[in-house]
């Protein structure tokens, strides 16, 4: 097995099951060091004690890069495969294998821990053919949103991107746009009109009242500039930050609005969110709307969280052709273009 490759993985799955992130980040980095170096040389640093001494290059890292060169899974990496490893029911992996990306994702450019490049490939790894990167939006400044020159800065990244991969994979301008307490979404209108995708979320005021918070998820919805309605409750179930509960809002109303309007509802795959929950998503189904499942990632491990997108809906019974992301991406953009 390819060291890097075997380092990188290790990090992936890592990152997938919420380890801590500086030991992410020591993987990363040895796959870093160990990529600079020619396969020759590696290999004889490694024999001779070297890459021992290698800055970057720690016991474990080390012990993995040794067992790769022996033509070989490392052990620590098997033990991760198998604890991470695909656990889905028949009819979830069914529908797993039908999702071709993802629409809700974050850099280093917010609150990801990840440069554009490193998702993107990540992405490509995982046989998608299109993920959207949706960093924050101004107003939320503790996940550092970006202002509208920023956004104009990250759109030419993600040019460059596209302008140097493969034709079987596409990186989507995005963003997701803080819904404002009055409704209006957090960005210059003329600039969300030039993004292949928008996610609309409420990350302030969570406990607004139930009027006022149905109003706000109305006016973001029929706003026309709205693609896909994000983490809907804004629920936490688990994890690091606690639990929070859902906020409160007519579902009937917000959910017939998603399907006047066709913005769909987001099945955010993320371990501590789950949301919407089951009933809501019944709600929505009932409701004649389309959804997305989306993976909510924050670093390239994150991407494999849509198994869990894709097993709750699976489980609620969504049929594929109502789930966005399961569609090619010329029908993709024809929908987000509407």
């Amino acid at each position: 097995m390819d060291p890097v490759d075997a380092l990188t993985e290790t990090a992936f799955l890592l990152e997938r099951e919420l380890a801590p992130g500086f030991k992410v980040k020591a993987f990363r980095r040895a796959a870093a060091v160990a990529g600079e170096l020619p396969a020759e040389e590696l290999a004889a640093r490694a024999s001779d004690g070297r890459l021992a001494r290698t800055k970057g290059i720690g016991d474990r890292s080390l012990e993995i890069v040794l067992q790769a060169l022996e033509g070989r899974v490392p052990d620590y990496l098997a033990a991760l495969r198998a604890r991470t490893g695909e656990k889905l029911g028949p009819g979830a992996k069914a529908l797993r294998e039908q999702l071709r990306g993802d629409l809700h994702a974050h850099s280093d450019w917010s609150d990801g821990t990840t440069d554009i490049p490193s998702m993107a490939a990540a992405a490509r790894a995982l046989g998608h053919e299109y993920l959207a990167l949706t960093d924050h939006s101004p107003s939320l400044k503790i996940a550092h949103g970006l202002t509208p020159e920023r956004l104009e800065a990250e759109l030419e990244v993600v040019a460059a991107v596209n302008a140097e991969g493969d034709e079987g994979f596409r990186l989507l301008a995005g963003i997701e746009v803080d819904i404002l307490a009055d409704g209006a979404l957090d960005q210059e209108s003329a600039l969300l009109d030039r993004l292949d995708v928008v996610v609309a979320s409420v990350h302030s005021k969570l406990r607004d009242e139930k009027g006022p918070m149905t109003a706000r998820m109305l006016a973001a919805i029929r706003s026309g500039r709205a693609d896909v309605l994000g983490h809907c409750t804004g629920r936490l179930v688990q994890g690091s930050r606690g639990t929070r509960p859902q906020s409160e809002f007519d579902a009937d109303a917000v959910f017939a609005a998603c399907a006047d309007a066709g913005v769909a509802v987001e099945i955010n795959s993320r371990p501590e969110r789950q949301d919407p929950p089951d009933e809501l998503i019944a709600l929505a189904l009932e409701a004649g709307c389309l959804f997305s499942i989306d993976s909510d990632a924050h670093a390239p491990g994150h991407l494999g969280f849509i198994d869990l997108g894709a097993e709750r809906a699976a489980a609620a019974g969504i049929p594929p052709e109502r789930i966005v992301t399961t569609w090619p991406l010329e029908q993709l953009l024809a929908w987000t273009a509407r």
